[in-house]
This record gives structure tokens, C-alpha cells and sequence, in this order.
């Protein structure tokens, strides 16, 4: 499974949503657009055209990230009509929301459905390198909204932005556990553990990229 990552978000008490163990619809792009160009209630084509409009490009040089998903077949097979381009990822929707804020990737948007605590953690890093995104949580039966009452959301059909998901100062850690499209999994070479990771920090927009080489083994209680 590629794009697996070990991420972990800081910030202080209640900055961010305690979002339930649920799916979470997603919307997002990188900086430097003007404020809701794209929204949840719109069509796949609509999003794609605001974001060309935009960006002054025509609809087929944006490049729409989605993951590969049987839920998500309506969506690209729109993305796809409109004359847009699709990257697909089997996994690691994260990634794919952070990706929105790189030009080397050549990804303008992204959008479909998946975790809501991972929608949270995007949010965080969005926070930290600059973004749009709207998240808006899909509770299937009673059962699911009964646990979302208990973690203190009443709102089932709101529509988080960034700042509503995650608030303040915000410190965001990404481990690549198997590499992918933006970091290198774990690797064992010549008796070392080597890591990739991106840290990045809200109040000071500082993004960083981390290699680090672990000599000692026996911090990670390893069962060789």
C-alpha cells in the first residue's frame, strides 16, 4: 500500500475538530485563489471551470487528484468529460490534499471521499502551507450520528473550511511509512533504519523536509 504515512498534529486544547471515526467528503486546492472559488454543493465540471477561470488556463491543464475508488466513479468519469485531467492514488488522501500546494506536482485540486479524521489532519496541513478545503462529514444511520452528538458536532450537513477543522498554531509531522508520491517509506540499509519526513509549522510557514539515519535499532523494539 503506497502513500502510507505515520502523521501526527499539534495544536492547543480544542483547536482541533474532533472529527468521529466516519467518511468525510473533501474539496481542496492550494493557495493563491480567491476565498470559496470551489464548494462542495457544486459539480465536478463547475469546481474544475472556477479553478481554470482562476488560475487564467484552460479546463484541460488542471489536473484533478482523486483517489481510486469505486465510490469516486461518477466523479472521474465528470472530471474526465469536462476535459480535465485525473491523477489517480490507491491510497493516502492526505498526501493527495497536500499535494494541491506544490506546483512540482503538477496537482490543482482535489476532491471525493474519505476519512474524516484524515480530513482533519489535511486541514492541519493546510493550515501550515496555505489552502482551501471544505470537509463536510457523511454519517451513515443512527448509530454514527449518535457517536458525532457525543463528540460534540450537532450540525451533521455543515461544511467545515481549513480554519473551522483546524485553528491557531498548528504543527504537523508526516512519516512515510511506504513511499509514495511525497515521501519515502522506511527503509532498513546496512544494519540502519532510514525515515522521510515533511514538518511543517503554522506561525511560521516553515516546511520542512527530514532524512534522518538511525543507527540505534533497539529504540524501536524491532523483533528481527
Amino acid at each position: 500500500m503506497p502513500n502510507a504515512l505515520a502523521v501526527v498534529a499539534m495544536a492547543e486544547a480544542g483547536s482541533l475538530l474532533n472529527a468521529p471515526d466516519a467518511y468525510m467528503d473533501k474539496i481542496a486546492l492550494g493557495g493563491n485563489y480567491p476565498d470559496d472559488i470551489v464548494d462542495l454543493d457544486a459539480t465536478p465540471e463547475e469546481n474544475v471551470k472556477a479553478v481554470a477561470t482562476a488560475k487564467g488556463v484552460g479546463v484541460e491543464l488542471i489536473n484533478v487528484c482523486i483517489l481510486d475508488r469505486p465510490r469516486h466513479a461518477d466523479m472521474i468519469a465528470q472530471v474526465r468529460e469536462c476535459g480535465a485531467r485525473v491523477t489517480l492514488i490507491t491510497d493516502g488522501d492526505i498526501a493527495g490534499v497536500i499535494h494541491t500546494t506544490d506546483p512540482s506536482t503538477g496537482i490543482d485540486l482535489y476532491m471525493g471521499t474519505g476519512g474524516a479524521p484524515e480530513g482533519v489532519l489535511a486541514a492541519a496541513a493546510l493550515r501550515c502551507t496555505g489552502g482551501q478545503m471544505q470537509g463536510r462529514l457523511v454519517l451513515n444511520g443512527d448509530d454514527q450520528k449518535e457517536r458525532a452528538r457525543k463528540m460534540g458536532i450537532t450540525d451533521f450537513d455543515r461544511k467545515y473550511k481549513v480554519d473551522e477543522m483546524a485553528k491557531g498554531d498548528v504543527v504537523l509531522s508526516a512519516t512515510g511509512v511506504t513511499s509514495g508520491s511525497m515521501l519515502s517509506g522506511i527503509s532498513h540499509q546496512n544494519g540502519v533504519i532510514w525515515t522521510e519526513t515533511l514538518l511543517m509549522r503554522s506561525s511560521t510557514g516553515t516546511i520542512r523536509w527530514i532524512k534522518a539515519c538511525h543507527a540505534n535499532r533497539d529504540k524501536f523494539h524491532l523483533n528481527d
